[in-house]
């Protein structure tokens, strides 16, 4: 896995700490909160990330190739994988909702 950069991203309650990867990653087994976005970069560098799809695994080898939502998400430009590594399942969970109740995503939608 090869990182593009790092973000911070905010939930209703907290403030998390995200790798950004390009969509192309093969990511290991590993427990995470993760975000397919669309990623911007200003002239200045900085990111901008409009977050498509907000989800938790406990395995990103396994959950991200073959992705149910990959289709809404490539329909909304997708271009980054945010991972905000977790092997707790519990921590995971609370952190997704979280997100979700501070970031409206359009493929969450059921």
């Amino acid at each position: 896995m090869e990182k593009i950069a790092d973000a911070t991203f905010k939930g209703k309650f907290g403030a998390y700490a995200f790798e950004v990867y390009t969509t192309d990653t093969i990511f290991n087994s590993v427990g995470a909160v993760y975000i397919f976005s669309k990623r911007t970069v200003d002239s200045d560098g900085k990111g901008t990330h409009i977050f498509l799809y907000i989800g938790q695994t406990d395995s990103l080898k396994e959950r991200i190739p073959g992705h149910e939502k990959h289709h809404c998400v490539r329909s909304y430009g997708v271009n980054c994988i945010c991972v905000h590594r977790d092997n707790d399942t519990n921590s995971r969970l609370r952190k997704e909702i979280d997100l979700l109740a501070a970031n409206k995503t359009p493929c969450n939608a059921q």
